[in-house]
């Protein structure tokens, strides 16, 4: 019973610290932040946690968990790499709104991390990573063995542009305008015509 507690107080520490890392960013993010925003006293984080750099680790993890649960629902629900790819691009959808006024998770903490943090930003690349392999998977799948993986970077880096120019913008018409024209080149490339990418 004290286990399960302390694994729920480990966790809420964890989430609370997530949502302020993507909406303001790892170093705008204070020790005080996450004792206010899990409720969760000072000397019981240091329990668990002995340094923000810890929590983000923990954060990172959290994620990594998240998207691999994700991506394996996604295989397991979805019977076509095409319907697996144009499941991914409905991903922008489903995330619209945050993505408009915060950008990326993922990519908002590797640019940041990237630029003073290498060793943090190493283990953060592990979410892109995962969703990489994923698309590598999908794009074999469908015929693209020798291309695969450069289509799969292709895609997020086209996803990530999406993401950014979204929220430079504020513009959620701008997104759903580019995940049209995302999704014309997955149907091309279902089609076997690779020459949109």
């Amino acid at each position: 019973m004290a286990t399960r507690k302390s694994e729920r107080t480990r966790q809420r520490i964890v989430e609370s610290a997530n949502r302020l890392f993507y909406h303001q960013g790892f170093h705008n993010t204070s020790f005080t932040d996450v004792v206010v925003a899990s409720g969760v006293p000072r000397g019981n984080i240091y329990y668990y946690f002995k340094s923000k750099d810890e929590i983000l680790h923990a954060a990172i993890d959290y994620r990594l968990e998240r998207i691999r649960a994700m991506l394996d629902g996604w295989s397991g629900t979805y019977r076509t790499p095409v319907e697996r790819l144009y499941r991914f691009v409905a991903l922008l959808d489903d995330t619209a709104e945050a993505l408009t006024q915060f950008g990326c998770p993922m990519g908002t903490l590797n640019a940041e991390l990237g630029k003073d943090d290498i060793e943090l930003q190493e283990h953060a690349a592990q979410l892109f990573e995962l969703f990489e392999d994923w698309l590598t998977d999908q794009f074999a799948e469908l015929g693209y063995a020798g291309r695969a993986h450069e289509l799969a970077i292709r895609v997020m880096a086209i996803g990530q542009g999406i993401s950014m120019m979204t929220h430079v913008h504020h513009d959620t018409a701008l997104l759903v305008r580019e995940r049209q024209r995302l999704k014309r080149w997955v149907d091309q490339l279902a089609e076997g015509d690779d020459s949109c990418l």
